[in-house]
């Protein structure tokens, strides 16, 4: 079964993790999952205050973390979900990571803030480290996006970390009864494509085999894949196939964890969690 059985939900207060929170708890509603919401505090460590200041301090940032969760809790009976809480003081990663990894959860489910003109990066620094050092795999959810498994888009380039992005994309779509869009794309330089046309042409075909051996591989489990090969800069592409296609829900492929290293996602998949006008599931592949 490729559907999702322990969930962990970050929540921080803000109207992106509340987001996030209740698709979560929409996703576990229809799959019958556990889900757990957890909220960091910071640890006050100020040695310079006095013992009084530093126990008000703590105290304050504790009432917070117990006033974001308590709002949770009002999402999860509106949502009619029964979930468990975690307040946890430390850093925010670190606690989500080893919480995550201690318990076996499945899938972490982090939000993510709105576009704003000055920063079109979009991915807050606990939510791309949470991206990059997860052991399992990741579902970031835009504010003002739900999460839905109608139409699933999932990039292939032939690699080992596609080919497990790839091989989820087709067992969400057998599950769900999705309909799966397969693209890989050729991102090569206007240079490079005037001077080497037929590398081009080259790197062109090895594309089109990448998606045809994704569709036949689809076709084998009773999934019907649509398959592209397109040209330009990898993330516009495949956030602009997504709005073409009206994907609800982009599937990336990215590095696991070799013992105690953790490796970070790749820039295009940075990128694409960064302008993705939809939910995107990042899905861990580890070395072998």
């Amino acid at each position: 079964m490729e559907r999702y059985r322990k969930i962990l939900v970050a929540v921080d207060g803000s109207e992106s993790s509340r987001n996030a929170f209740r698709q979560a708890c929409r996703i576990v509603h229809h799959d019958k999952s556990w889900i757990t919401a957890i909220t960091v505090i910071p640890p006050y460590q100020d040695q310079f205050q006095t013992l009084s200041i530093r126990e008000k301090v703590s105290k304050a940032l504790k009432d917070d973390g117990e006033r974001i969760l308590a709002n949770i809790q009002t999402i999860a009976k509106e949502e009619d979900v029964y979930i468990k809480f975690r307040l946890e003081e430390g850093s925010p990663v670190d606690c989500i990571l080893d919480i995550a990894e201690e318990n076996f959860f499945d899938l972490v489910v982090t939000g993510r803030r709105g576009m704003s003109r000055t920063d079109k990066s979009l991915i807050g620094t606990v939510t791309g480290r949470i991206i990059g050092h997860s052991a399992c795999d990741v579902l970031v959810v835009p504010r003002d996006t739900t999460v839905k498994w109608d139409t699933l888009l999932v990039p292939t380039d032939g690699s080992r970390y596609s080919e497990g992005s790839t091989g989820k994309a087709i067992g969400l779509a057998k599950v769900y009864g999705a309909k799966l869009k397969v693209i890989s794309i050729v991102d090569v330089t206007d240079e490079f494509q005037a001077q080497a046309p037929d590398a081009v042409e080259s790197l062109v075909n090895q594309a089109r085999q990448h998606v045809e051996a994704v569709g036949s591989r689809a076709e084998e489990k009773g999934v019907h894949a649509d398959v592209f090969v397109r040209e330009g800069e990898s993330y516009r592409v495949i956030t602009n196939m997504a709005k073409k296609q009206a994907a609800d829900m982009i599937i990336m492929g990215s590095h696991g964890r070799t013992g105690v290293k953790r490796i970070f996602m790749g820039s295009v998949t940075e990128k694409v969690i960064g302008h993705a006008p939809c939910p995107v599931l990042v899905v861990k592949t580890y070395e072998p």
